[in-house]
């Protein structure tokens, strides 16, 4: 099991959608919000997603092609 920590980013118009849970039922990922700021214009979540590592690859890729921005956090700054 590989885990994996990135922000999302949410455009208006996906800001009231289930982003995180689809992302867990298409894919073999567990999800964990560690960090986030919704409203309605726009918001981002830091997202910990733990699964084997093409399944997590194949999920960020499918948010990205949903239009939500994928950026990896490279230091973990909740513990």
């Amino acid at each position: 099991m590989t885990k994996k920590r990135v922000q999302l980013v949410f455009p208006k118009h996906l800001v009231d959608k289930p982003i995180v849970w689809q992302l867990g039922q298409k894919f073999k990922v567990v999800t964990n919000i560690r960090r986030a700021n919704i409203d309605a214009e726009c918001g981002w979540i830091d997202l910990e997603v733990e699964g084997e590592a093409d399944e997590i690859e194949k999920g960020l890729q499918w948010l990205a092609e949903t239009g939500v921005e994928v950026n990896p956090i490279e230091k973990q700054v909740v513990e």
